[in-house]
C-alpha cells in the first residue's frame, strides 16, 4: 500500500513504512500507483521532519510568495470599491465647498449681487461658469451692479476657477452613478432603503457589509455617532439618537421630538437589509420602506 501526501511543495508518494518514494504531480501519481491512498491525518507528523531538508527551502519561500499574491489579487472586494468611491466624495465634497466659497467671494468683488440671488454652491459655480455678467444680470433683473469694473485678464481668472470646481461637482455625480452600479448588484436592498451615499457610508463605518450585516440594529442606529455616544459615556451628556442615517429623507421629514423613534425602526429594517443581501436573501427594501413611510407619514 502506497500513500499520497499533498502540500504547497507539491505531491508526494509514501510506502507502507512512510519513507518517500516518488514525486510529481497527482494525475501521473496515480496512474503510477493504482491502489494510491490518501495519506491518513493520524499519520502526517511521521513524514513532516523530511520537508526540513534544505533543497525543499527556495520552493518552499517561491510557494508563499505565489500564494501571497494570489491573496492579495482575490481580497479586493466590491467592499472595498465601495469604501474607497464613498470616500473619494466625503473628500471631495470638502473640497469642493472650500472652493466654492473661495469663487463665490472673489467673483464677489466683480459681482456681488449674484451671491446674494444664488445661495446653492453648485448653481452659483454653473452660473458663473457658462454665462457672463451681462446675461446674469439681466436673468437677476439689476440694471446697476456695485462690483468693480474688471478688465478680461481678471475675469477670466476667477471664471477658470469656477470652471475647475465645475469639473469637481461632475466627478462627484459620475462617483454616485458609479456607486449605484455596484451596489445594486452587491447590495440592492441596502440601496433602496438607505439611498446611494448613506447606504455606502454604512458599509465604510461597518468596514464590510459583512460586519454591518453581523450589528445589532442598535449599532446600525449611531454608526457615525461615536464621538457623541463616547462624549455621553463619559460625562453623562445627552445619548446621540443617530449617526450617519440623520440624512436619511425619513428622519429629515419626521418631526422633531419623533426623529428618534424613526431612527430606531429604520435602523432595524436597515439591519434587515444588510442581512438579506450579505446571505443572498430576497428583494424586501421596498416593502419594508413602503411601511415606514406608512407608519411616520
Amino acid at each position: 500500500m502506497v500513500y499520497l501526501f499533498s502540500n504547497i511543495l507539491g505531491n508526494f508518494v509514501f510506502d507502507k513504512k512512510f519513507k518517500l518514494v516518488d514525486e510529481g504531480s497527482e494525475k501521473e501519481l496515480r496512474t503510477k500507483y493504482p491502489d494510491l491512498n490518501s495519506l491518513p491525518k493520524d499519520k502526517i507528523s511521521r513524514i513532516l521532519h523530511l520537508f526540513k531538508d534544505k533543497k525543499y527551502y527556495h520552493k518552499f519561500r517561491s510557494e508563499n510568495i505565489k500564494l501571497t499574491k494570489k491573496s492579495v489579487k482575490e481580497a479586493v472586494s466590491e467592499d472595498q470599491l465601495i469604501i474607497q468611491t464613498i470616500a473619494n466624495i466625503n473628500e471631495l465634497d470638502k473640497v469642493t465647498n472650500l472652493l466654492s466659497k473661495r469663487s463665490r467671494e472673489w467673483y464677489s468683488l466683480y459681482f456681488p449681487e449674484l451671491s446674494e440671488n444664488i445661495e446653492n454652491h453648485e448653481s452659483y459655480i454653473e452660473a458663473i461658469s457658462t454665462k457672463n455678467k451681462t446675461e446674469l444680470m439681466e436673468e437677476i433683473n439689476i440694471k446697476n451692479s456695485f462690483g468693480a469694473d474688471l478688465n478680461e485678464l481678471h475675469v477670466n481668472e476667477i471664471v477658470k476657477l469656477s470652471e475647475e470646481v465645475l469639473k469637481l461637482y461632475k466627478l462627484r455625480k459620475k462617483h454616485e452613478e458609479y456607486l449605484q452600479k455596484v451596489m445594486q448588484k452587491y447590495c440592492p436592498n441596502l440601496l433602496e432603503l438607505a439611498g446611494i451615499t448613506t447606504g455606502a457610508k454604512l458599509i465604510e463605518l461597518a468596514k464590510s457589509l459583512k460586519r454591518l450585516a453581523m450589528l445589532p440594529a442598535s449599532t446600525i442606529q449611531l454608526l457615525g455617532a461615536e464621538k457623541a455616544l463616547f462624549r455621553h459615556i463619559k460625562t453623562g451628556s445627552r445619548s446621540p439618537k443617530y449617526g450617519v442615517i440623520f440624512q436619511h429623507p425619513l428622519i429629515q421629514k419626521g418631526k422633531r421630538n419623533e426623529r428618534g423613534k424613526i431612527a430606531r425602526s429604520l435602523a432595524d429594517k436597515l439591519s434587515l437589509c444588510c442581512r438579506l443581501d450579505y446571505f443572498k436573501g430576497e428583494f424586501k427594501a421596498k416593502e419594508y420602506k413602503e411601511k415606514l413611510e406608512k407608519k411616520f407619514q
